[in-house]
């Protein structure tokens, strides 16, 4: 009986304090970074660091990107030019700890900027080592919307995936390894000033990683343009993504060194995110969260994973939006319907991930774990997202239930994975350029 009240509480409670949110969201100003385009944008970013008259900078980054030789050229330009500390801890998910020692690491050595370079972890890590060491928080204090009494030191960026869009985002995710779960720390002040697109930093990118990243943006696009929050100009933006990954996505992923393609990527990744951090994302961020802080599960594979099913669930009441999108994508025409345009939108992107030799189910998914994992999500979404169809812990639960692994999935799996490796090895990530 509790229960039933609880629930009735959120379906009508919540969605009239996020209409009234989405008021709000829509009126408050999210600044921009100047964006620097192109091979070698990345270098003519960090030269212009001590243009700015920061002298003692924090890089922030992870141990394999470290290691790569744009990157260590990079390091070199800027140590030519000013004290630099280099921290190299961060790992997938961002973890508290990870977060705690860089900020031991920034105020050991009073730091008055940022540069981090990396994915969307070490973006999303750099972030918050800024903010909580400029307020003297506790990371876990940050969790929510502006809790931070002070905003973090000028961040400079250059993303070596496509995908997360934290280069623009006013967002990060953090986890808690103890607590399982997903922090998200949001701040108009977390926007960086500068951010890189350089396509050689994603160059020879592995195709896995390539496919998983891609998703993650075209997640972030299509979520973005089903959004209750949306605007035109989220509209516009997520519209141009999802054309440039239906595109270019493919290329990029078959030649790690079509710096056209991957520069074309950047681009997506960068305008999908433009567009969520206006509109917000949905119900497959939800999932993919609890996921993520589950299983580890990288955060585009899981997005990739849920998105089509996610789709089907919100066509009962997205329709109309997911058959414009479909026609804005060039699936179909006018007088195709918006049933069989919204269709062919779910059809083309699960034609996408079979293309990308992506999963469909998620290999650590157990049974046992399912309601715990319907409810979580179900919270985040409720308190968080303007979701074109809400989810019920049943809902989600099926969803969930849609991608246990089975037998037969994974004798599959691994038969066509062995299949791919012996027609085709793929690139390995260059050391040097």
């Amino acid at each position: 009986m509790l229960e039933s009240v609880s629930e009735n509480l959120r379906a009508f409670g919540l969605p009239l304090a996020k209409r009234a949110a989405g008021l709000v969201t829509r009126a408050i100003p999210i600044p921009r970074p100047t964006l620097l385009v192109g091979p070698d944008s990345a270098l003519r970013m960090v030269e212009s660091v001590a243009d700015f008259g920061h002298r003692r900078v924090l890089l922030v980054t992870d141990a394999a990107v470290a290691k790569l030789a744009p990157v260590e050229r990079l390091i070199d330009a800027l140590a030519q030019k000013l004290h630099l500390q280099v921290y190299a801890g961060v790992t997938p998910d961002a973890p508290l700890p990870v977060i705690e020692q860089g900020i031991d690491v920034y105020n050991t050595m009073a730091a008055d900027a940022i540069v981090a370079i990396g994915g969307g972890s070490v973006l999303d890590a750099a972030k918050v080592i800024g903010l909580a060491a400029v307020n003297q928080r506790d990371p876990r204090s940050l969790a929510g919307y502006f809790r931070a009494f002070s905003g973090p030191p000028p961040l400079y960026v250059a993303p070596t995936t496509a995908g997360t869009g934290s280069e623009v985002t006013v967002a990060a995710v953090i986890s808690d390894p103890e607590a399982g779960a997903k922090l998200i720390v949001a701040d108009t002040r977390l926007v960086p000033r500068i951010a890189a697109l350089d396509p050689l930093l994603t160059q020879g990118l592995p195709p896995a990683i390539t496919a998983a990243t891609g998703l993650d943006a075209l997640t972030h696009a299509v979520e973005a343009w089903l959004s209750g929050w949306r605007t035109a100009e989220s509209d516009q933006l997520a519209r141009v993504a999802a054309r440039l990954i239906l595109r270019f996505l493919p290329r990029a992923w078959a030649d790690g060194d079509d710096l056209i393609a991957r520069e074309q990527m950047a681009l997506a990744a960068t305008w999908a995110g433009m567009a969520f951090t206006r509109a917000n994302v949905g119900n497959v961020h939800a999932i993919a969260h609890q996921l993520g802080a589950r299983y580890h599960v990288p955060h585009g594979l899981a997005n990739a994973i849920m998105l089509p099913h996610v789709l089907r669930f919100s066509q009962a009441k997205a329709q109309g939006r997911m058959a414009e999108l479909a026609l804005a994508l060039e699936l179909g025409k006018p007088r195709d319907g918006d049933r069989l345009l919204a269709r062919r939108l779910i059809e083309t992107i699960e034609a996408l991930k079979h293309t990308l030799d992506m999963p469909a189910q998620v290999a650590a998914l157990q049974v046992q774990d399912i309601p715990a994992l319907a409810a979580a999500a179900c919270w985040e979404a409720d308190t968080n997202y303007p979701v074109p169809r809400r989810m019920s812990e049943a809902d989600c639960a099926a969803l969930l239930r849609a991608v246990l692994p089975t037998a037969s999935a994974r004798t599959k799996g691994t038969a066509r994975g062995a299949a791919a490796r012996q027609a085709k090895k793929p690139k390995a990530r260059p050391k040097s350029r």
